[in-house]
């Protein structure tokens, strides 16, 4: 699979190069109409050129297609967690673990904001966490301690095999807001009024 991104990539990157120093010397005017519709029309009027860039344009369109279908399935690949149970295989969304990850820190009072994001690869699945921290905090103290829930739980509730990376990225420090006591509000006085008969 590696060789064949590979000798795509580098294709592709011949191809545009080409396109694109074609492109500079159209524009720049270092080739001429008359050796441009030379060009033209000597594939115009020779068959078998005519054939050969026909084949080059359906092998581009077919690679292209090949290239798509690769980037789409790696990318649902990498959005979900597949194991096999007895009775058939089980995936997990990515996004259900990024809620699970919100929820399960949700408990601890250092952390004002957590916000994950979760790669799985063939290594193993990781975990970026953005942390918003309150200032009173011990940043080492919570970090490991973040790490360890994460990677526990991860192993533990969802059963994952793989090995579990974890990057905390702290990207603010808040004060810790004071809950203001809302004033209780006075009652209005209502005037009872009897009926009249």
């Amino acid at each position: 699979m590696r060789v064949i991104s590979s000798l795509t990539i580098i294709l592709y990157s011949i191809l545009f190069f080409l396109i694109g120093v074609a492109l500079a010397l159209v524009a720049f005017n270092l080739i001429s109409k008359d050796i441009v519709s030379y060009t033209v029309e000597f594939i115009y009027n020779t068959p078998n050129m005519r054939m050969i860039i026909g084949i080059t344009g359906g092998l581009l369109i077919a690679v292209t297609l090949l290239v798509i279908q690769i980037v789409i399935g790696r990318m649902q690949m990498e959005r979900t967690i597949a194991f096999e149970n007895p009775d058939g295989q089980v995936t997990i969304s990515l996004s259900a673990i990024e809620d699970f990850i919100k929820r399960m820190t949700r408990l601890l009072p250092e952390i004002k904001e957590l916000k994950p994001s979760v790669i799985a690869t063939k290594k193993g699945v990781n975990i970026t966490a953005r942390l918003v921290l309150f200032s009173d905090t011990n940043i080492p103290e919570i970090t490991e301690k973040i790490q360890n829930i994460i990677k526990g739980r991860m192993q533990d509730i969802l059963g994952l095999e793989e090995a579990v990376f974890i990057k905390i990225h702290i990207a603010k420090i808040a004060q810790k807001e004071e809950m203001k006591e809302a004033k209780p509000k006075e009652k209005e006085s209502v005037a009872y009024r009897g009926i009249e008969y």
